[in-house]
């Protein structure tokens, strides 16, 4: 067993510092119906210097000393620091690496533009980050005497991928709501695989929320959303991540895809951190890009943030982000507001393009990522993303959890949308002659001057 630590963190109101839970307390919202948000001791986190962290964590990253070598466990005292070890359910999540990407960026118009590939994880998302933490304090919880039958979340892919295979790494009970119909096969075979009760609703993600709130308030079981803060615990070390991995130099820009928000709010905390604690001097902008066919932050964004209205999202490439009613808008609006960020959207057509473009340059990004990409070029143009910015787009998952997108925009089978960069095979009879000369033809055709087109 650790000895006792010395860092803490508590469940705290986002209105009432005075109102306050341990972690291994059940509760998910405040008095008044506002979401918590998880508060560390900063006068003991201040103990150690910047420099003092920045050393701790380069000596953790990529070891094998449980549980410390995890990009999120690593960073244990800034997380969850009363948890302990044997009780961490870890994968080695984080630690994904950044492309640069030099060929789209410059083609986007912008010399330093960065892809955070957070699909290159367990699950293949960004999910694995906030899950080890939540699942890993259900195990401490459960050790502790608490009874929890089980844990459950809806999810339109990425979060039940996440949910099911840390559970089942840890033994415990999963449950998961998905709308039916609404998410990529590869998304709905990893609950099955992994030996969760996966529940197909008549519904879209906002109903399975609806659902999984009920069955935790009336029966018991532990919710895994990110109303749930302590997914965000996990999900803010992005952040903390991309700055390490530029030697502590903050970029100017980071540009993430928002559907339920609480990526948005875990960036900034992340960052947060780092400034309270003297570990950076400056702040980067915040970009949130929405699809327009689930874009209620974007509407209130465009009246300044002073409305917000609910919608009912229609159905978008970008499934996973089809969230009209967002659990944690308010985290989001007050990180936009502190990291002077702007909402934008994408259109299916410009998601899909984007994808198109990115992955003629070396990428394979889902469509999600394709919102964030459309909304990068679109803010180039413009000019508010100028030419010399260092510039990182968080991919939130991996391209290959969404073939059947690629394959219907390759195929030209995608409504609506008339593919620009379509790629389908050649098919030829097996004859050399008529090989070599549609070879020469698709050379010549694609690479005029030797330059790929």
């Amino acid at each position: 067993m650790d000895a006792k630590p010395r860092h803490r963190a508590w469940f705290e109101s986002l209105h009432d510092p005075s109102e306050r839970y341990g972690l291994d307390e059940v509760v998910y919202t405040a008095r008044d119906g506002g979401l918590l948000q998880v508060v560390h001791d900063m006068g003991e986190l201040r103990k150690t210097s910047g420099d003092g962290w920045k050393r701790l964590f380069e000596e953790r990253a990529h070891k094998n000393e449980w549980p410390y070598g995890s990009g999120v466990w690593g960073k244990k005292e800034w997380v969850c620091p009363e948890i302990d070890n044997e009780n961490v359910v870890s994968m080695y999540e984080g630690h994904s690496n950044l492309f640069w990407a030099e060929r789209y960026g410059r083609e986007l118009g912008i010399e330093d533009l960065w892809i955070k590939q957070c699909g290159n994880s367990h699950t293949g998302s960004f999910k694995d980050l906030g899950m080890t933490v939540l699942v890993s304090m259900v195990k401490e919880m459960i050790a502790r005497g608490k009874q929890i039958p089980a844990v459950a979340c809806a999810s339109t892919g990425d979060t039940s991928a996440a949910l099911s295979a840390y559970a089942a790494a840890a033994g415990i009970p999963a449950i998961v709501f998905l709308p039916r119909g609404k998410i990529s096969v590869a998304q709905l075979i990893q609950p099955v695989a992994n030996g969760a009760m996966v529940f197909a609703l008549d519904t879209d993600f906002d109903g399975c929320m609806e659902i999984v709130k009920q069955v935790a308030e009336k029966d018991g079981i532990y919710l895994a959303n990110s109303m749930n803060s302590l997914r965000i615990e996990g999900q803010k070390t992005v952040g903390i991540e991309i700055i390490q991995q530029f030697d502590w130099e903050v970029p100017d820009w980071f540009v993430i895809p928002g559907g339920n928000l609480g990526n948005v709010s875990a960036l900034a905390k992340g960052i947060d951190l780092l400034l309270e604690l003297g570990m950076i001097s400056r702040k980067p902008r915040i970009v949130c890009a929405q699809a327009e066919a689930a874009n209620p932050l974007y509407l209130s964004y465009q009246r300044d943030f002073r409305v917000f209205e609910p919608i009912a999202a229609r159905p978008t490439l970008a499934s996973a982000i089809q969230i009209g009613n967002p659990v944690s808008y308010e985290k989001a609006v007050e990180a936009l507001r502190r990291y002077d960020g702007i909402v934008e959207q994408a259109t299916e057509a410009e998601l899909a393009e984007a994808c198109a473009h990115a992955d003629r340059t070396g990428l394979f990004n889902c469509p999600h990522t394709g919102v964030a990409l459309a909304a990068t070029k679109k803010l180039a143009e413009r000019g508010t993303i100028r030419k010399g910015d260092r510039v990182v787009v968080i991919s939130t998952a991996h391209g290959l959890k969404f073939v059947d997108f690629k394959v219907r925009y390759h195929s030209m089978t995608l409504d609506d949308i008339a593919p620009e960069l379509p790629n389908p095979p050649i098919e030829l009879e097996a004859r050399y002659q008529t090989v070599r000369d549609e070879m020469w033809r698709q050379i010549e055709r694609r690479f005029p001057n030797g330059r790929a087109r």
